[in-house]
């Protein structure tokens, strides 16, 4: 009589491991994310273990939109719809479709690695994306190219973000230095709708380098300030002045960046903090605030990364 092989799956299915110089990241199978970033002995992101399923959305994919879209339901192209909810708390459909999907490698390098995920319609979102993300290290970082192609007979709505949680150096966040320069933040109107105000005066300012003490962020910004060479940076240091902390930047691609401290959950509370950047705001499909339209054959592109921090942080776009 024929035997079989139990075979045990990872949680986040196979590893996909890459490597230059100091520097280690890990790709996961399950969502296409980033489960670790390490510079030596330094993780630069609040990661988990390839024995765990992912907790907190750490290092997720979030397409075709990021964020929440409040009772699922949204218009476009004349066609209303409506996708499943699935956060219960707030009754919203939650950072998008491919988080807990398979994907699979399209190339391999030890210093690169470009994982697909083709996705089909589906009830909520009958349009069709081919997207692939390349993960690749170099001297001046980890850089996260993502391009998302319509290979559908329709026009679709997309939107696109990443969920990191990063580590300043510091044991808590509350004594973290936190520089963002951004000049407005969106709050909620009495309809829930988000809508820009000035951050100036208030303890949302961060265009200069800020103690967060215990301010709680669950907030998304936007009016970016880039560099010179069009790239936008946030600096997450150690207060303790010890050279340690972490860089986020995106290219233009990426005019929103949400910030999430996890007061509410326990695994990552004020430990390390969610900084996300976001192509639209929460509640875009509903808005249509920085939804991009591809139309069929048409792709996005756009880029952001992660560098370990130092006065002389140079990262290259």
């Amino acid at each position: 009589m024929a035997t079989h092989e139990l075979v045990m799956f990872s949680p986040s299915g196979e590893q996909f491991e890459i490597a230059f110089a100091d520097q280690r990241v890990a790709v996961v199978e399950v969502g296409g994310g980033l489960r670790t970033y390490f510079v030596g002995d330094r993780e630069l992101i609040d990661g988990y273990a390839p024995n765990e399923m992912c907790p907190s959305g750490r290092g997720q994919v979030l397409m075709p939109w990021p964020n929440r879209l409040a009772g699922g339901a949204y218009e476009f192209a004349g066609r209303d719809l409506q996708l499943p909810v699935n956060e219960r708390a707030t009754g919203s459909a939650i950072h998008g479709l491919v988080r807990w999907a398979a994907w699979s490698v399209a190339e391999r390098e030890p210093h690169r690695v470009v994982v697909r995920h083709d996705l089909h319609p589906q009830p909520g979102y009958p349009f069709a994306l081919a997207i692939r993300i390349e993960y690749v290290l170099s001297a001046d970082g980890l850089r996260v190219s993502t391009t998302a192609t319509n290979v559908g007979d329709d026009p679709c709505p997309f939107g696109a973000g990443a969920h990191p949680y990063l580590r300043p150096g510091s044991p808590v966040v509350d004594t973290a230095l936190l520089h963002l320069p951004a000049r407005s933040v969106l709050q909620p109107d009495a309809t829930g709708i988000p809508v820009a105000s000035p951050v100036g005066g208030t303890e949302l300012d961060f265009q200069r380098p800020t103690t967060l003490g215990g301010t709680r962020l669950d907030h998304c910004f936007t009016d970016l300030q880039p560099g010179d060479d069009g790239l936008t940076r946030v600096t997450f240091t150690s207060a303790a002045d010890d050279g340690t902390g972490v860089v986020l930047w995106v290219d233009e691609a990426y005019p929103y960046v949400m910030l999430y401290t996890g007061d509410d959950r326990p695994d990552v509370s004020r430990r390390s903090m969610a900084i996300e950047p976001m192509t639209c705001p929460p509640q875009a499909f509903r808005t249509g605030r920085g939804v991009v339209r591809l139309d069929p054959g048409e792709s996005f592109n756009g880029s952001w990364g992660l560098a370990p921090w130092s006065a002389e942080t140079v990262v290259a776009g």
